[in-house]
């Protein structure tokens, strides 16, 4: 049967919206409790919506009983704190599954490489209903700042950099698109991450604000992008031997036990 996706994104993987005007809302993203959660850097997260309205991040397969990203319970104590921010998650109409304010410390490109991941939205999802994708909302001004997509997380061909001044809006397919944030900092960037159910709900969310693909790229030099791409291959072989030597140093153990 197959899931139900937007047309929208089936180009790239991804579009970018109108800008929203951040600078008119407060910074309710200061005032929320955040916990330790490690995804593609040093991060820390402040959930708004979890599985059970818990202030935690795990995925919704890892609770009792596992069901898939959708269908999230608001967490009372938070959104009284970030009203705005809530509202903005829900103003799709869309199913949302987890909603959490990411807290990124400043990091390199060549870190952004290492750290390109994709995520497991759709795991448990039924055949024939809607297709999880992410929102991504910009709070903090991260003019030198960019979100690296990629097909294929070793291949550079092709990579959409897209930049993340405030108020920058992103919706993405990130269990399609290997992804992760360029932040050089110096201040901690902050932005609203709401997992959403594809359907025409979404549809019309994204023509309302003119959702768009292939933006420009974020301008880098080569130098910077060639070096990036030989750290992210140094780092991949480095992890692989330690974790080949670590195998080999476990098959030793059990062979001995």
């Amino acid at each position: 049967m197959g899931y139900i996706k937007s047309a929208a994104l089936e180009e790239t993987g991804y579009v970018v919206l109108d800008r929203y005007q951040q600078e008119l809302d407060p910074k309710e993203w200061l005032d929320i409790e955040y916990v330790d959660w490690k995804s593609s850097g040093d991060t820390r997260f402040a959930p708004l919506a979890s599985a059970k309205g818990e202030i935690e991040c795990n995925g919704f397969w890892n609770h009792v009983p596992p069901r898939t990203d959708k269908d999230g319970v608001w967490i009372d104590s938070q959104t009284a704190l970030a009203p705005n921010l809530t509202r903005r998650a829900q103003e799709p109409g869309a199913n949302v599954g987890r909603c959490r304010v990411i807290e990124l410390q400043p990091n390199t490109y060549a870190d952004t490489l290492y750290n390109l991941h994709q995520d497991d939205n759709n795991r448990l999802n039924p055949d024939g209903t809607g297709w999880v994708v992410r929102g991504f909302f910009n709070l903090t001004d991260d003019k030198d700042s960019f979100f690296v997509l990629r097909d294929n997380r070793t291949d550079p061909s092709v990579e959409y950099r897209i930049a993340l001044p405030a108020g920058a809006q992103l919706i993405v397919d990130t269990q399609r698109l290997w992804h992760a944030a360029t932040h050089p900092g110096p201040d901690p960037r902050y932005c609203l991450i709401t997992s959403w159910t594809s359907g025409p709900e979404l549809d019309a969310y994204i023509e309302k604000y003119n959702g768009r693909t292939n933006v420009p790229n974020v301008e880098v030099s080569q130098d910077v992008l060639d070096a990036g791409q030989a750290e992210q291959a140094r780092r991949d072989a480095a992890r692989a031997a330690y974790y080949a030597a670590k195998g080999q140093a476990e098959k030793t153990a059990m062979s001995e036990a």
